[in-house]
């Protein structure tokens, strides 16, 4: 048996950033499932949110993150946000990051919806890559220890308390039992539970495991749908696009934004602008064959600014649609982008489960409420993924390790045993069926008999057997998509009771039945722990310190 002080479960900006926080000081490793260099990071475009400008302040960067999140974030959390991301740029500037610049040289920082200042540092339209590639490399340099291609299947726990986690070798199928004092989940959100999502592989797994481990899960209602997906195969094109001065037009021509948010325009929250688009399409102003899109206009703007700023999103709109932003408007629809939900966490990334800790994506901590900013993601990634770091050390030093036993061993070879001897349906038909249903019924608009419908959908789903047709041992990818299904399956039932729970209209999740906000009644955070007989609901109350409620327009 593996065991190490304090074992990572990603290696994304989070994870590399808690192990970087860790090194020296403990015995650390980081279980990835695939490679760090191909985290799910590296596909966050426009930028990360401090405010570096001596004309800006941390604190209206903290009213309009809770602004924007429509009141639902805890705002202890916010605070430690903003107060620090200054901070960050400073030590990612160390780190060789290659942010664009100003002409004297300063950080340069451009608009990013609803928000007041410019204040989204960024590298063109690659932020993201540029920042995990620099961290990486640090933690490469300093001989962080990292087992690639390892695939986390279950936490094991004492009472209350963590003491590691079951993970299989893919290279040989091997099930190993690593033991730990501490477990930090940093494996992102939970996008490829819908169908139309900007995330190639996010799987929900740290969010599930969590799950299943007895800690709570929260605001699960909370998705994120990103208005400028690329029709067709929802590569994300980034919300620079809108913050260098593209357009969004429909069948007739108009920039219909002006009708939505008549002073934010395209800049409004994402939410505002999904909405908006999701109900031009359905008064039949859409574009394209299907009349499922709206266009984003580029063509008045000047070429150099494309060139330099946004180059990704002209060469993915060429190679993917075949169309040049500079000579042609492109098709664009909402599709899910990020998940606000997730492992429900304090201020310093502490779960309900005593050892286990959270940071990034997949945690709920919770600075985003019910509609995040963009560029805030990059920024909790690094401030959290630090403090993670700090959390864990501190609980793990005055702790011993305990034995796992090989119980839970057993049981996932029984289960992926099961896996092999059924007769079922594979873990790709399933999946796909999941993703229609959540796009249909769980998405930016949403009513009492559509989600019922889900419900029971989703249910047959989950009562359904999976069968692999691959029955290798050796990178059985078969075997990986099943335990990725389990878990987001699981996922797909705790959004949708959520979103049945949530009897008002607010952020992201938008009810038809109930359009109002509601804050005397839902001011408040939905948890969900596990239980005998499925779900058990529970409730939080929201943290407000310095912002009180107040009605949003943009």
């Amino acid at each position: 048996m593996l065991k190490h002080d304090i074992v990572i479960i990603g290696g994304g900006l989070a994870g590399l950033r808690a192990a970087i926080e860790l090194n020296g000081k403990c015995d650390c490793a980081i279980i990835c499932k695939g490679y760090p260099n191909v985290a799910h990071s590296t596909q966050a475009q426009g930028g990360i949110n401090a405010a570096i400008s001596p004309k800006d302040r941390w604190e209206d960067h903290a009213y309009d993150t809770c602004y924007g999140g429509d009141y639902l974030n805890d705002q202890d959390a916010v605070e430690v946000l903003c107060s620090d991301a200054p901070r960050v740029i400073k030590e990612m500037e160390g780190m060789q990051v290659n942010f664009n610049r100003t002409q004297d040289g300063a950080v340069a920082q451009r608009a990013f919806g609803a928000q007041r200042f410019n204040r989204t540092c960024f590298a063109a339209d690659r932020t993201g890559h540029a920042l995990l590639h620099s961290l990486y490399k640090k933690a490469l340099s300093l001989g962080v220890l990292f087992y690639n291609e390892w695939q986390v299947v279950s936490i094991t726990k004492n009472g209350g308390e963590v003491t590691g986690v079951i993970a299989i070798d893919r290279a040989s199928g091997e099930l190993i039992p690593i033991a730990a004092k501490a477990i930090i989940l940093a494996t992102g959100g939970a996008g490829r539970v819908y169908g139309k999502t900007t995330n190639p592989d996010n799987t929900g797994d740290g969010i599930a495991l969590a799950y299943n481990a007895g800690a709570g899960i929260m605001d699960m209602e909370m998705v994120q749908f990103h208005p400028t997906t690329l029709t067709g195969c929802n590569k994300l094109l980034s919300e620079a696009a809108r913050g260098e001065g593209a357009y969004l037009l429909n069948s007739k021509g108009e920039r219909f934004m002006k009708k939505y948010a008549s002073d934010k325009m395209e800049l409004a929250s994402r939410d505002v602008v999904s909405r908006a688009e999701a109900t031009e399409i359905a008064e039949g102003r859409g574009v394209g064959l299907d009349k499922d899109s709206v266009y984003l206009d580029f063509r008045h703007l000047d070429p150099e600014i494309i060139m330099n700023r946004v180059p990704d999103i002209r060469k993915n709109a060429i190679e993917l649609v075949g169309i040049d932003i500079m000579k042609d408007p492109v098709p664009v629809q909402p599709g899910q982008h990020y998940t606000m939900a997730g492992i429900a966490t304090d201020s310093d990334c502490k779960t309900e489960l005593g050892g286990l800790f959270a940071a990034g994506e997949c945690a709920c901590v919770s600075v985003h409420g019910a509609n995040r900013l963009g560029g805030n993601s990059l920024m909790e990634t690094l401030v959290f993924g630090r403090r993670a770091g700090i959390s864990a050390l501190k609980y793990s030093k005055d702790k011993s390790f305990s034995p796992i036993g090989d119980t839970l061993v057993k049981l996932e070879e029984e289960r992926t045993k099961a896996w092999m001897k059924n007769g079922g349906n594979m873990p790709r038909e399933i999946r796909i069926a999941m993703g229609k249903v959540m796009d249909k019924d769980v998405g930016p608009f949403r009513d009492e008999k559509m989600l019922v419908k889900a419900k029971l959908e989703i249910a047959k789903l989950k009562g359904a057997k999976i069968s692999l047709g691959e029955h290798s041992s050796v990178f059985n990818a078969d075997l990986q998509s099943a335990y990725e299904l389990f878990f987001m399956l699981t996922l797909a039932e705790c959004t949708i009771l959520g979103a049945l729970e949530r009897k008002e209209s607010r952020g992201a999740h938008f009810r038809t039945d109930y359009p109002k906000r509601d804050d005397k009644n839902w001011l408040k955070h939905i948890i969900f722990r596990i239980g005998e007989s499925g779900p058990k609901i529970g409730y939080k109350e929201v943290k407000i310190t310095n912002f009180k409620p107040i009605e949003r327009h943009y």
